[in-house]
């Protein structure tokens, strides 16, 4: 399969250029000497890396992801002072997503601990200021924002699918609904970034990112499969139409969000593009045209030595390449195979 040998490909990259077995985590950008470029833990970033190496084992079954996940399980938990909760809420649940979806797909018990001892430090990030939702982080429990709480309610939806509990499908419902009234455009369903972060209770709704499109998109499409309600599809795909017409340039490719956390941002929305793409089913729907376009720039023109990508998708990484951007580029690779397997694309 074409799509699956590129994925296949990039993720051999990732471990080349990346996997540091002395803190069995990855370098946070390569080259990286003796490891001297891991100055700052970014946990959030492992929690994607942990979600491609899932994918990457879905695909080919090869016990080197595995292995692999095995292992970052380890380091993360020894990198963060013996315990996974951390202070920021969106961070912590991008870390139970990624954990609950590798013991879907390995049965590890340890990784379902993992995500559900999570699940209880985030929920009590909700409370009152700004008339509900997750806060952002536990020093500023007034400020409140997409990144928060759009992740939650994949989170809370996917665990109800998983184990059935009720409460669990309540607080996505109740997470969501406060995302939809406070942080999406009733005009437009394009999804803003935050609000009260000044604490004078403004929207940032000049923070335009692929990030926020992309998981409130998630978030609709796990609440839809959660419960079959169609108006959750409805609004995934009305934010994906919003997302193109907003973010997507003349040429059909997201934007270049710089480097950093930035370069993850790109990677999250096609991620749940393809989930949207997977729930609808049809060949040539426009987020699959979407994927399909940003896919080919990516391969034929964003692609550098070595199968490594950087922040635009349009050409070639120029010196040092994070890992941030080439989660990203895996990101999207490995669900364009998915979508080849399934039989979604033209």
């Amino acid at each position: 399969m074409l799509w699956s040998d590129r994925a296949e490909a990039a993720q051999e990259a990732l471990r080349q250029y990346f996997w540091n077995p002395e803190i069995a985590m990855y370098n946070i950008e390569t080259p990286c000497p003796d490891g001297e470029c891991n100055t700052i833990f970014h946990y959030w970033w492992m929690a994607h890396a942990v979600d491609v190496l899932v994918d990457g084992l879905l695909r080919s079954k090869r016990g080197i992801y595995d292995r692999t996940l095995a292992e970052l399980h380890e380091g993360i938990l020894l990198r963060n002072g013996g315990a996974y909760p951390n202070e920021l809420y969106d961070d912590m649940e991008w870390m139970a997503i990624a954990w609950l979806r590798a013991y879907n797909a390995t049965g590890r018990e340890t990784y379902k601990e993992t995500a559900l001892l999570l699940w209880e430090d985030i929920k009590t990030g909700w409370n009152d200021h700004m008339g509900g939702g997750i806060a952002w982080q536990k020093s500023q429990l007034d400020y409140k924002n997409t990144p928060a709480n759009a992740p939650a309610v994949i989170l809370a939806a996917r665990l109800y699918q998983c184990f059935g509990n009720q409460e669990d499908l309540d607080w996505a419902k109740r997470i969501y609904d406060w995302q939809k009234r406070h942080l999406v455009d009733p005009q437009s369903g394009f999804v803003w970034d935050g609000m009260n972060r000044t604490g004078d209770g403004s929207i940032d709704k000049d923070w335009k990112f692929t990030y926020c499109q992309g998981v409130f998109i998630g978030a609709g499409v796990e609440l839809y499969r959660a419960t079959g309600e169609s108006l959750y599809l409805k609004d995934a795909l009305r934010t994906a139409e919003a997302a193109e017409a907003e973010l997507a340039g003349q040429d059909g490719l997201f934007p270049d969000e710089e480097d950093g956390d930035g370069g993850l941002f790109k990677g999250i929305l096609v991620r749940y593009l393809a989930e949207l793409c997977l729930c609808v089913g049809s060949p040539g729907q426009p987020a699959a045209a979407l994927l399909i376009r940003n896919a080919d720039s990516l391969w034929e023109q964003g692609r550098g030595a070595g199968y490594l990508f950087g922040t635009d998708w349009s050409k070639p990484p120029a010196g040092n390449v994070s890992l941030s951007t080439q989660l990203s580029g895996i990101k999207l690779l490995e669900r364009m195979a998915e979508l080849e397997r399934k039989g979604i694309l033209l």
